[in-house]
């Protein structure tokens, strides 16, 4: 086992969004030093970051430069480009590993190994051009979901196929560039399961949550969600074994299809912290980002209880076309705590914050604290 990274040092952060702020909050609480690498200014992570370094992902000798100056990195969105990871690891440990970027920032490459590996995916086709795309609809039989295979993130490059004849339309709207071809699951609702393992092979988790989608981004998480028993035991156990698979040191989050049969099936891999865990913050013993500073670090991982019901709804771009939300309202409820990501311009589906409400009936309590925001 190594020596672990002890509080008083520096970790490195690459990329620069809200999970990354959350990560370095959690970290400087703990007598951390957090410095952050991407190409953007005055980011929510810099914000609250000891340094903030900006220059593009490409220019690997800033990247070593800034691994040199750190004691481990980690990242906070997975389409950091594989080579940034690879450069880094050069002057520090990087958790969880570039191997692990590599895949899960690729759909094509994340099912191809969770398939492989045995693991309940939907069924799949690559599709590298039209002619490729008409043959899988003659496999796979519409409806079904054309992505783009790497780099795609809150629904953004997708294309629902309801028939064959929109195959020309859909290999059009997303490029064309290589794709994946998925078949449509009818399901009941959206899971997902956040854990945590250390380079030692410890494991936590934070239960099964259940998320509602809205446009193809997360509107809302219930935890834990309400479902069979049974379900939730299967799906933690995909979830351990997928970490264990890819040897995951540091935060994956595994998002699960259940259809109204009540099979799981793994819709995406997350090699970091996760919007539907953001409850953790303020509904746990140890949060999701203090987690993966653990397990980056080599501390033992901390409790994952969660002390009350939570729900989370995330407050987007739209709140701001009338004018300032109006925070006074949401915050006069005293169970409801409001997160903002520090972001300067909001826009349409932008990700500005979130409310996270606690309590028995926590999903009611939030979504009135969200309506209260547009009573101006």
């Amino acid at each position: 086992m190594k020596q672990p990274i002890l509080p008083g040092s520096t970790i490195g952060v690459l990329g620069s969004g809200q999970l990354g702020r959350m990560f370095a909050i959690a970290a400087r609480r703990m007598g951390y030093h957090v410095h952050t690498y991407s190409p953007d200014t005055d980011t929510p992570t810099g914000q609250v970051a000891d340094l903030e370094i900006t220059a593009s992902y490409e220019d690997l000798d800033r990247v070593r430069e800034f691994a040199r100056g750190v004691s481990a990195v980690t990242f906070e969105f997975e389409n950091v480009p594989a080579a940034t990871a690879s450069a880094a690891s050069e002057h520090a440990e990087v958790r969880p590993s570039g191997n692990v970027l590599h895949l899960t920032q690729n759909r094509l490459r994340e099912k191809t190994f969770l398939a492989n590996s045995g693991f309940p995916v939907t069924r799949f086709s690559p599709v590298n051009s039209l002619d490729d795309l008409e043959a899988a609809l003659l496999r796979q039989k519409p409806p079904g979901i054309l992505k783009t295979a790497g780099f795609g993130y809150d629904g953004k490059g997708q294309f629902r196929l309801a028939d064959a004849s929109q195959a020309a339309a859909a290999w059009a709207a997303i490029g064309p560039e290589p794709a994946v071809l998925e078949s449509f699951v009818d399901y009941q609702m959206e899971l997902s399961v956040v854990a945590a393992r250390t380079a030692d092979g410890d494991f936590v988790h934070y239960g099964v949550v259940r998320n509602d989608h809205k446009d193809g981004l997360l509107d809302f998480t219930v935890a834990p969600a309400i479902l069979d028993p049974r379900i939730a035991r299967e799906a933690i156990g995909i979830r351990r074994n997928v970490l264990k698979k890819l040897d995951v040191v540091g935060v994956l989050c595994v998002e699960f299809f259940l259809t109204r049969a009540d099979h799981l099936y793994i819709n995406e891999l997350a090699p970091r912290p996760h919007n539907s865990g953001h409850f953790s913050f303020d509904a746990c013993v140890t949060s999701q980002f203090e987690q993966q500073l653990r397990a980056v670090c080599g501390l033992p991982l901390g409790s994952t209880e969660q002390m009350r019901p939570a729900a989370m709804a995330n407050l987007l771009g739209e709140l701001w076309e009338g004018g300032e939300p109006n925070w006074r309202s949401a915050c006069a409820m005293p169970n409801v705590k409001l997160h903002l990501y520090g972001k300067l311009e909001p826009r349409p589906g932008r990700k500005m914050g979130h409310l996270t409400a606690l309590g028995e009936s926590a999903e009611s309590v939030v979504r009135a604290a969200r309506a209260a925001l547009l009573r101006r």
